[in-house]
């Protein structure tokens, strides 16, 4: 492993890897309370990539983190008027949360943020006190029809705190991914990992892009993780087998079910989709863990390809999942939260 020299103040530097693919870059790095990792093809547009892909994570941090004080999110969350003017980048991070809630019928929703605070997930994941009692009792989220947008306008009833963590991660994997391919600006393809939430653009290389679906990267236990290979689209992971912490007696994690305002209680400790774009992943993901059955229903009507774990490790498998490692993952629906979808332009 080699450290690739960045000029860019503040940010981690990268670290080449070597991996068994061939005729693949391969660098990572900390980023967004996570590890970001681009591969790239050729080799010689690593730094290339690399350069796009710093300049997304940096302006979506600094729009969309509800853990930086001098974020755009954070000013609109303290804010008490009921009308905000917004960057383009955070209305379309907003517009994209309100997208993956309407299509997700709010199993997905960015008015969590209070909820979040209530069992201490008020810093980022590195920072935050394992151990601790309860401040407040929780209550269900104000929920997402409580906030309208309007190109750079959003409104939103005073109080109500956003969080964006069911779509801004999977949004920066799209965004960088895509600006990653301009960069290179020829033949040539890139895929982008945060946290797991992988974006692909460009030509996969022959046999597709090999992606690792694991419930925790930091684990040894192997024993629910696949490798399939991925052409196009994206692939994203919900799990509460890594942030999780105690509240007063209770074991709680981060991903919260909008209608108690407490973590969900589902059936699946993991939930992973492939989908045309990542931040449609991720909302999927996201709420296949908050709506147990009820989502798995709603899923396969989608016609994307999921693969669940439960608490006891058993894997289920729906839509067009493969069933052996290295199967491809075809992603042929169209997809529900992206820029062009109906879902978004109807959010209102």
């Amino acid at each position: 492993m080699s450290v690739l020299t960045r000029s860019e103040e503040g940010l981690a530097a990268w670290q080449s890897l070597q991996l068994e693919e061939p005729g693949v870059a391969v660098a990572e790095r900390a980023a967004l309370g996570t590890t970001a990792r681009v591969v790239v093809w050729p080799p010689p547009e690593l730094e290339h990539a690399l350069d796009a892909v710093d300049r997304e994570l940096m302006a979506l941090d600094a729009q969309a983190s509800r853990f930086r004080e001098d974020s755009e999110i954070s000013k609109l969350n303290r804010s008490n008027g009921e009308v905000f003017f917004l960057s383009d980048g955070l209305s379309e991070a907003i517009a994209m949360a309100l997208a993956a809630a309407h299509w997700t019928a709010g199993l997905v929703d960015p008015t969590v943020g209070k909820a979040l605070v209530t069992w201490g997930y008020d810093r980022d994941f590195a920072e935050l006190g394992l151990q601790g009692q309860l401040s407040t009792v929780p209550s269900p989220a104000p929920g997402y029809r409580s906030v309208h947008i309007d190109g750079r306008l959003v409104r939103r009833t005073p109080g109500t705190v956003l969080d964006l963590g069911a779509t801004a991660k999977g949004l920066g994997s799209d965004r960088a991914a895509h600006s990653a391919i301009r960069a290179i600006g020829r033949t040539g393809g890139v895929l982008v990992s945060l946290g797991g939430d992988v974006a692909v653009a460009g030509q996969s290389p022959a046999g597709g892009w090999p992606v690792r679906v694991a419930e925790n990267p930091a684990s040894i236990d192997t024993s629910t993780t696949q490798d399939v290979r991925l052409i196009h689209g994206a692939l994203a992971t919900s799990s509460v087998t890594c942030r999780h912490w105690k509240r007063g007696q209770r074991d709680v994690h981060h991903i919260i079910d909008p209608r108690t305002g407490a973590p969900a209680e589902g059936p699946w400790r993991t939930a992973t989709v492939a989908a045309p774009s990542c931040v449609t992943a991720n909302a999927a993901s996201t709420a296949l863990i908050v709506g147990g059955d009820e989502a798995e229903q709603w899923l396969l009507a989608t016609g994307l390809a999921a693969r669940l774990v439960a608490y006891d490790g058993s894997i289920r498998l729906l839509g067009p999942w493969p069933l052996q490692d290295g199967g491809l993952i075809d992603i042929a629906v169209a997809d529900a939260v992206g820029p062009r979808s109906r879902a978004l332009r109807n959010v209102s």
